[in-house]
């Protein structure tokens, strides 16, 4: 109980600091007057007084964190910052239940892009920035921002960074400090913000839209302030800057890392991930660009490249925008493209999924059984980037391999028995659970997730998170043994 409580006080500040988030919405609404700032008032006062009785209620238990506790403030905050998040959309949209709330603001943090609203040209602006805000907050993860600053409130941060930073990167310490670290990676996350911003704005958008849809980007979200998605502007140049950014972000922040503190490409060259997340990606979109050509669903190769290109690497990057409702292309395309999102992004980077890293280590250690099957007594190495991958670590992905397969079939079966179609059910898991956002049948890229129940949101919502943490941080704070002294 004294873990839970020293935990307990490090979350509420958090959440305080968390609140401190709805300033930017609160400054919009109250700046165009779109009626939504009596929502975020409330909802930034509850936050602050709930935050406040809770840290001094615990005060007395603060202390510095151990690594179990780094991973049960992970999975706190994971879980319960979204409560908080969903109060400005609980209190400023009618009718809106706390299961569909709580869905949104958990795609929001988590960087997936599910939405259950509809209408959302017409949301107020403030709303639509607070859900991409969601996004941008919590593309690298609340807790990496958390360690930045967690030092000036007296809590250590690298048992944090080790259960936040997902893969075999995380056993690397970057820099000696890991505060150090996590101000590195925000600040080429802001740069590349600034820029998309910039760029969007120059292309034509207007400035909040801009700002909205780069939170979005750069954080390979997903959520738009429009229900046509990207497709609502139709414009070749702003899906070619989107493309670009969807790209960088799909790369690993510790390679982007690597060649800022070195001024230098040389890490992007060594990046092992980096030949194969370009390879599959292009492949996939000259394969389906020809496929759509040759399938006469657009009459010419150019305009078959251009939506190809788009929308395949948006839906495996998991950034989830659309240009055109493409669950209506030939059932191939849209197939492969989901499969695509469970493994092209790169370890380290804002997308989700089951990384490239691991994709790669996975399919080297089939080749390398085969080889043993042939030849009983070779001696043979796994190596990724020129160094060789420890067995421990290719265990690890064997283990992690398992349960993502198991996961994605226990999401499936289980949406399906609460009465979704199979393809509903299989492309809700698939979506959810690699944090892409748009599935297919009635989840697709021209409808929501609107459509589920109370029970189908709880458990897409539980896939996120799942997905998220990657199984093992929230399934190890779940095990009996982990709240034994």
């Amino acid at each position: 109980m004294e873990r839970l409580l020293a935990v307990a006080n490090v979350f509420a500040r958090i959440a305080l600091v968390f609140g401190l988030a709805m300033l930017a919405p609160i400054g919009v609404s109250w700046w165009i007057g779109d009626g939504a700032l009596a929502a975020f008032d409330e909802a930034l006062l509850g936050t602050l007084a709930g935050g406040g009785a809770v840290a001094l209620a615990t005060h007395r238990f603060r202390r510095e964190l151990r690594a179990n506790d780094g991973i049960l403030l992970v999975v706190m905050c994971w879980v319960l910052l979204p409560a908080i998040a969903c109060l400005p959309l609980l209190i400023g949209i009618p009718g809106l239940s706390f299961a569909a709330a709580y869905f949104e603001a958990v795609s929001g943090l988590t960087a997936t892009g599910a939405t259950v609203l509809s209408g959302l040209d017409r949301l107020p602006p403030s709303l639509n920035l607070w859900r991409t805000e969601l996004h941008w907050v919590g593309g690298l993860g609340i807790i990496v921002l958390a360690v930045a600053v967690l030092p000036l409130l007296g809590v250590g941060g690298r048992q944090l960074m080790r259960a936040e930073v997902p893969s075999p990167i995380k056993d690397a310490g970057i820099t000696p400090r890991v505060a150090e670290t996590a101000k590195g990676f925000w600040r080429i996350y802001l740069a590349l913000t600034v820029a998309c911003t910039l760029t969007y704005g120059l292309l034509g958008m207007g400035w909040l839209d801009a700002l909205i849809h780069a939170f979005s980007t750069v954080a390979l979200g997903g959520f738009s302030s429009h229900d046509a998605s990207l497709g609502f502007f139709a414009s070749p140049a702003l899906e070619a800057a989107t493309l670009g950014f969807a790209l960088m972000s799909g790369l690993s922040y510790v390679t982007h890392f690597a060649a800022l503190s070195g001024r230098s490409l040389r890490p992007y060259l060594r990046d092992g991930e980096l030949p194969f997340y370009f390879g599959v990606l292009a492949v996939s979109v000259l394969m389906i660009a020809v496929y759509l050509w040759q399938e006469n669903y657009y009459p010419e190769f150019a305009t078959a490249l251009r939506h190809a290109a788009f929308n395949t690497v948006s839906v495996a990057t998991t950034l989830g925008y659309a240009s055109v409702d493409y669950a209506q292309w030939p059932f191939f395309a849209p197939l492969w493209m989901l499969f695509l999102c469970s493994f092209v992004t790169c370890s380290g980077s804002t997308g989700g999924g089951l990384k490239m890293m691991r994709a790669i280590i996975l399919y080297k250690q089939v080749f390398r059984e085969v080889t043993h099957a042939m030849h009983p007594h070779a001696t043979t190495f796994i190596k990724l980037g020129g160094t060789t991958v420890p067995n421990k670590i290719i265990l690890a992905v064997l283990g992690f391999g398992f349960l993502y397969m198991v996961s994605t079939i226990f999401f499936t079966l289980a949406l399906a028995a609460s009465g979704l179609d199979v393809l509903t059910a299989f492309s809700a898991a698939v979506a959810c659970f690699n944090n892409t956002g748009p599935g297919l049948g009635q989840v697709g890229p021209a409808g929501n997730y609107g459509v589920l129940d109370g029970l189908q949101m709880w458990l897409c919502s539980f896939a996120m998170l799942l997905g998220r943490l990657e199984i093992f941080t929230l399934l190890v704070v779940l095990t009996p043994a982990f709240w034994r002294k």
